[in-house]
């Protein structure tokens, strides 16, 4: 079995970030290690906002993806699977072009976890720069949420 989290737990989903099936999707892979979230991601032209960079909204699909995946992990307690997390918010800061056909590097982070919310930091890094950072807060869904028990 995949340390993939997305293919240990959502095998079926079909977020346009992270879905494994998704087809159209970008297909974000994350992976715990140790206190934070880890995943790699290389962009393709038509991630493009012009030649050579990716478009600030892939950038946040992204982000905002692997960082709901690092809520879900580390708000799991005693849980047999994840519990399943939303977005509530994020801040997007864009520090540098993120490039596209070179392999990007998300880490994530929880700032704080509290109940069933989790602030959460994610960072894109390509080489040694940094080229972008989510800060968001998300929160566990009850049942009656269309995402409860998506997996």
């Amino acid at each position: 079995m995949s340390d993939c989290l997305q293919e240990q737990y959502a095998l079926k989903s079909h977020c346009f970030g992270c879905g494994p099936s998704n087809a159209h999707g970008l297909r974000v892979r994350s992976f715990m290690r140790g206190r934070q979230l880890e995943a790699e991601w290389v962009g393709k032209s038509q991630h493009e906002a012009f030649d050579g960079v990716v478009a600030g909204g892939i950038v946040a699909s992204i982000l905002d993806c692997h960082a709901n995946w690092g809520a879900a992990m580390f708000l799991h307690g005693q849980e047999s699977v994840p519990p399943c997390t939303v977005t509530a918010s994020f801040t997007l800061t864009l520090y540098a072009p993120t490039p596209s056909g070179q392999l990007l590097r998300l880490f994530a982070r929880p700032i704080e976890l509290k109940g069933r919310r989790a602030v959460m930091e994610a960072e894109l890094f390509v080489e040694q720069m940094l080229c972008a950072k989510l800060q968001g807060e998300f929160v566990q869904v009850k049942e009656g949420h269309p995402a409860f028990h998506r997996w």
